[in-house]
C-alpha cells in the first residue's frame, strides 16, 4: 500500500461494505477497518487520516465525516481529498480537497461505479474542468486571478485560448471560447476574457543550475538569477527545479531561492557532474580542486537537462554566485537527490488524542519511521502505511538515531519518534550530539550531517499525570531522571538536594527498575528534610495505555515498590495541597492534587533551609 493511496472507511454487515471491496478490487486501493469495528473512536480515525493527509474515501452519510473532520479542517490548500460515497453507492460527493485532486479522484470512482457525479465547484461542475488544477506538467504564473477569470468565463463573456493543451478541450468546447489559430507556442497557455486579467499557464521546461560559496547571502543569488532568466526572456514558472552539487545541500541560499521559484531543489554528487565537462563553456581546475568537479552551475543544468538538453544560458556570475539555465532534453537523465529531512516527533503518552497536529503531519510526511517497537506500534494504520517502519528494542538508542540520519542523508524524509516530548529524555539531544561529532570521531556520514532537521515537541508524562490528577505542576517545578545509566548518582542526588532546597515540585522520570531500587528512596529521604512528610505525591503508572493508573499517596510512604519503568512520580513543595472529590473516578482515586500559584501565607510551611 503506497502512503498517498486512499483510505477507505465504511460501515461492516452494509452493502458499503460490497462497495468498498469492489472500489479495492478495481483501483488496488487499502480496504480498512470498518468505521464499526475501529478500536477506539472512528472519529479519530478519519481525523489522523486527514492530519496524515491521505486521500479519504468515507462510505456513509456526508454528516458523519464532516463532523469529524470539522475541529481539523484547515486552508483549502491544504487539504486532503476528502469524497464521501452514498451507501448505496449511486453518488460520490467531493467534500474537500476538490480542486487538489478529489474531484479527479471522484470522477475516476463515479466512472466506475456508474454513479452520479455531485460536484459543487462551480469551475468543474459547469467548465468540466479546473483552472486551478492544471495538469503536472503545468504551472499557473499568477494563480491569483484565476477566480477571477473564472468567473468572467462561467458569465459567458467572449475568451480567447493562445496556445496549446489538451487538457483544456472542456474549455474549447464552449460557444463563447475561441482559441486563436495563431499561436505555436506549446510551453505557454493564456486565457484572457473580455474584459479580465489574462490567466497565463507555463509548462516548465528548463533547469536552473546554481553554485556559491558556503554562507551567501539568499538576496544574492535570488538577484543573479533573476537577471539571467530576464535577459533570457524566461518567466520563473519555466523553471523545472534547482540543482547543485552535493556538498551545497544543507545551504540556506539555494533553498531560499527554490522556495521563492516554487520548485524543489536536488543535488548531485561531484563525479556526476564531472560527466558533464566536456560541454561546459568554463570549466575551472579551482573549482576541480575544491569539489572534484569542475563546474557546478552549468553542470548541475546539464545534468538535470539530460543528454538532448542544451545550455540556453551560459554560467552567469556575481559576488558568491554562479547560475546557468538548460532546456530539459524530453527527460531527465538522473534525477537529483532532494536534501534528506529528519524529523524529531515527539507522539505523546500514547493515545493519538493527545497527539499535537504539527505531529501527526510530520508522521503524515514522511517515507520512514524509525522508533523503539513499542512507540511504532502505537501508532495508528493511516500512520503507518506505506511507510518503511524501522523498529528497535530498548537499549539501541545510538542504532536507531544513527540509521534515522543515514535514511534522511540518502535524502529521504525520516520520522524518528520517541513517547512524550522527543526533547525531555529521549531523542532529540543524542540527534545532535551524533551530528556534532565529526565521521571519525564515531559521528554519521557526511551526507547525513547536511540534512534537514525539525523537532516536533509533544506532551511529556509530567504533563498527562499533573493534568490527569489536577494541577500539580501549577506553579515553579523541575524534572530529575532517577536513572544511573548515564548520569552518576551523586550528580542525580547533587540536583535533588537543589530541587528540596529551592522548594521546586518535582517530577522524577525512570523513578526504578528492577536493578535500580535505591535512589528513589535516597531521594526521598532528601525530600523529606526540607518539606512536610504529608507532602502530596502523584503516582502515574502507565499513563494513556491500557492498565492506567493513578494513586496518591504521602511523601513518606514512597518507595521503590510503587515504581517501575512505566511510572512517573510528581512530589509536590510544601505548599502543594491535595483533595478528595465525591467522584473517585476523578484525579488520583478521588484525590485532586494542585500546587497554588500564590503562596497566601508566605510564613508558614517554608522549607527548613529558608527558615
Amino acid at each position: 500500500m503506497a502512503a498517498d493511496d486512499p483510505l477507505i472507511f465504511c460501515p461492516s454487515q452494509s452493502t458499503g461494505y460490497s462497495i468498498a471491496t469492489r472500489i479495492n478490487e478495481h483501483f488496488g486501493w487499502p480496504l480498512v477497518t470498518p468505521i464499526d469495528a475501529i478500536e477506539g473512536s472512528f472519529v479519530d480515525a478519519f481525523r489522523e487520516a486527514y492530519t496524515a493527509h491521505r486521500p479519504i474515501i468515507g462510505i456513509c452519510a456526508a454528516g458523519i465525516v464532516i463532523r469529524a473532520l470539522a475541529p481539523v479542517i484547515g486552508k483549502k490548500t491544504t487539504d486532503p481529498a476528502v469524497i464521501c460515497i452514498s451507501p448505496n453507492g449511486q453518488n460520490v460527493i467531493p467534500l474537500l480537497g476538490g480542486h487538489y485532486g478529489a474531484n479527479r479522484l471522484a470522477r475516476k470512482i463515479a466512472k466506475f461505479l456508474d454513479a452520479n457525479l455531485a460536484e459543487s465547484t462551480a469551475s468543474d461542475s459547469v467548465l468540466g474542468l479546473s483552472l486551478e488544477e492544471p495538469p503536472a506538467d503545468w504551472r499557473i504564473e499568477n494563480p491569483h486571478q484565476v477566480k477571477e477569470v473564472t468567473a468572467a468565463i462561467l458569465a459567458n463573456r467572449r475568451t480567447t485560448v493562445l496556445g496549446h493543451g489538451r487538457w483544456l478541450k472542456p474549455l474549447l468546447e464552449l460557444k463563447h471560447v475561441t482559441l486563436s489559430p495563431s499561436s505555436q507556442n506549446d510551453e505557454r497557455i493564456c486565457i484572457k476574457p473580455d474584459g479580465a486579467p489574462t490567466l497565463t499557464y507555463t509548462k516548465p521546461s528548463y533547469t536552473l543550475g546554481v553554485g556559491c560559496v558556503r554562507g551567501c547571502a539568499s538576496k544574492t543569488l535570488k538577484d543573479l538569477v533573476k537577471s539571467a532568466l530576464a535577459k533570457a526572456n524566461l518567466s520563473t514558472s519555466s523553471i523545472e527545479g534547482v540543482y547543485s552539487i552535493d556538498l551545497k545541500s544543507d545551504e540556506a541560499a539555494i533553498h531560499d531561492l527554490a522556495n521563492a521559484l516554487g520548485v524543489s531543489a536536488q543535488f548531485f554528487p561531484p563525479e556526476t557532474l564531472e560527466l558533464w565537462r566536456d560541454r561546459l563553456t568554463d570549466p575551472s581546475d579551482l573549482v576541480f580542486r575544491e569539489t572534484g568537479c569542475h563546474g557546478v552551475s552549468e553542470g548541475a543544468a546539464l545534468a538535470a537537462a539530460g543528454s538532448g538538453g542544451e545550455l540556453v544560458v551560459t554560467k552567469k556570475k556575481s559576488q558568491g554566485a554562479t547560475c546557468a539555465v538548460a532546456r530539459l532534453g524530453g527527460s531527465h537523465s538522473q534525477m537529483g537527490t532532494p536534501r534528506g529531512l529528519l524529523m524529531i516527533v515527539g507522539i505523546g503518552p500514547g493515545a493519538s488524542e493527545w497527539r499535537t497536529i504539527e505531529a501527526q503531519r510530520m508522521l503524515g510526511m514522511a517515507d520512514d519511521i524509525v522508533g523503539y517497537e513499542g512507540y511504532v506500534n502505537q501508532l495508528e494504520p493511516a500512520m503507518t502505511a506505506g511507510r518503511q517502519l524501522f523498529k528497535f528494542v530498548l537499549g539501541e538508542e545510538l542504532a536507531r538515531c544513527r540509521l534515522a540520519l543515514e535514511q534522511a542523508g540518502q535524502g529521504r524524509r525520516v520520522a524518528l519518534v520517541s513517547s512524550g516530548d522527543a526533547g525531555i529524555y529521549a531523542m532529540a539531544s543524542l540527534v545532535f550530539e551524533t551530528l556534532e561529532k565529526l565521521p571519525n570521531e564515531g559521528g554519521v556520514s557526511t551526507a547525513a550531517r547536511r540534512v534537514e532537521i525539525r523537532c516536533a515537541p509533544g506532551i511529556s508524562a509530567m504533563q498527562m499525570a499533573s493534568a490527569r490528577a489536577g494541577a500539580a505542576l501549577g506553579h515553579d517545578f523541575c524534572s530529575i531522571s532517577l536513572s544511573d545509566l548515564l548520569t552518576p548518582s551523586e550528580d542525580i542526588l547533587r540536583r535533588v538536594k537543589a530541587a528540596a532546597e529551592g522548594d521546586f515540585v518535582v517530577a522524577f522520570y525512570n523513578p526504578a527498575s528492577s536493578r535500580r531500587r535505591t535512589l528513589l528512596t535516597r531521594a526521598r529521604d532528601i525530600l523529606l528534610d526540607y518539606r512536610p512528610a504529608k507532602t502530596p505525591v502523584l503516582i502515574g503508572q502507565n499513563l494513556c495505555r491500557q492498565g492506567e493508573k493513578l494513586s496518591r499517596i504521602d511523601l513518606s510512604a514512597l518507595h521503590a515498590n510503587v515504581a517501575d519503568m512505566m511510572t512517573m512520580i510528581i512530589v509536590g513543595n510544601s505548599h502543594t495541597r491535595s483533595f478528595a472529590r465525591g467522584d473517585r473516578r476523578e484525579g488520583a482515586d478521588g484525590a485532586l492534587i494542585y500546587t497554588p500559584r500564590g503562596y497566601s501565607n508566605k510564613g508558614n510551611n517554608m522549607p527548613k533551609s529558608a527558615k
